[in-house]
């Protein structure tokens, strides 16, 4: 029973993980940006997956995962996005058109779980994450940002610090055209996201995500965790999830035949435990699975908070009468 001492006095949070691009939103949030200048993304995109080769053949060896975010970053340079600042990210991020029922829904989803009287009685919370390697700027700057509790994504820095900054006590100032990444989230690395999350790094800066920390001890338990994305790209995050007694589900645009028959070869490897479509209105087969499972989550957790308080507790003593 040591295994369950922490449920006791302590808040039991439970989260909803979300991918970004097609499983929040129709299509990529680079659609806004390219629009916003002008430029086509379609040939965008041609370059992203030219670059690899092209540079092959001269020896040198790219991360597809990085490459697009480089790419951008030579489009500013080039003068194709002049004038592209984390600012004008964030604004762009307010043009970000939404699946039907959001952003409601992640408001309706938390007071279904945290508005429940049994629910508040065990100190049981609903949050909400989203996890993409979009653009952490434009996230921020959309309708549904301050409905979640946390944001990964990537992150551009504007005016690098020089060598020597710590002698000529330089401090970083924002302002001009974004220069270098200053994070990247690929697909392998929003399973360490997932994993910063479960321990509770953006709670406490203390926790570093390579810290030993016995699972009784991490903020959300992976049991306590349902992942939503859209597609391939999340494998291995599904994996990890479902892996550690969490919860996969992947969403398909409802125009699309190729993503539903993409989402059903999911289920049936073994990826995912359900799909449904991107309609997160009320009584839609999304929200209804989802609902589903948090209240089968909070269900468990109160049977082991009960089980590990009886057990504690312990018999009451008795008047003992002697033959």
């Amino acid at each position: 029973m040591s295994g369950k001492r922490v449920a006791i006095g302590h808040d039991n949070v439970v989260a909803c993980i979300w991918d970004f691009d097609k499983t929040l939103t129709p299509g990529y949030m680079q659609e806004v940006l390219f629009k916003e200048y002008g430029l086509d993304l379609k040939k965008f995109w041609k370059e992203i997956n030219a670059l690899p080769a092209a540079y092959a053949k001269h020896g040198i060896s790219v991360s597809s995962d990085n490459i697009a975010m480089n790419h951008m970053l030579t489009y500013v340079k080039a003068g194709l996005l002049h004038g592209l600042t984390n600012e004008k990210l964030f604004e762009i991020g307010a043009k970000i058109k939404f699946f039907d029922g959001l952003p409601e829904f992640f408001e309706k989803i938390r007071n279904f779980v945290n508005g429940n009287e049994r629910n508040r009685k065990y100190k049981i919370t609903l949050e909400h994450y989203i996890v993409s390697n979009g653009l952490a700027e434009v996230i921020r700057g959309s309708s549904i940002a301050p409905y979640v509790n946390g944001i990964y994504a990537c992150e551009f820095i504007e005016n690098p610090l020089p060598p020597n900054f710590l002698d000529d006590n330089v401090e970083y100032e924002s302002g001009d055209e974004i220069q270098q990444i200053g994070r990247l989230i690929d697909n392998t690395q929003k399973t360490r996201c997932i994993f910063e999350i479960n321990k509770g790094c953006n709670k406490d800066p203390d926790i570093n995500i390579n810290s030993a920390m016995d699972c009784i001890d991490r903020r959300i338990p992976v049991p306590n965790m349902i992942y939503i994305a859209d597609g391939p790209s999340d494998i291995p995050a599904f994996s990890v999830v479902r892996h550690d007694g969490g919860h996969a589900y992947a969403v398909y645009n409802e125009d699309s035949e190729a993503e539903f028959e993409q989402n059903d070869k999911m289920l049936a490897n073994n990826r995912i435990d359900a799909y449904g479509p991107a309609n997160y209105t009320d009584n839609s087969q999304t929200v209804r699975w989802i609902k589903m499972k948090l209240v089968q989550i909070c269900n468990r957790i109160i049977q082991e908070m009960d089980t590990v308080i009886k057990a504690a507790v312990g018999a009451p003593p008795v008047h003992i009468h002697e033959e």
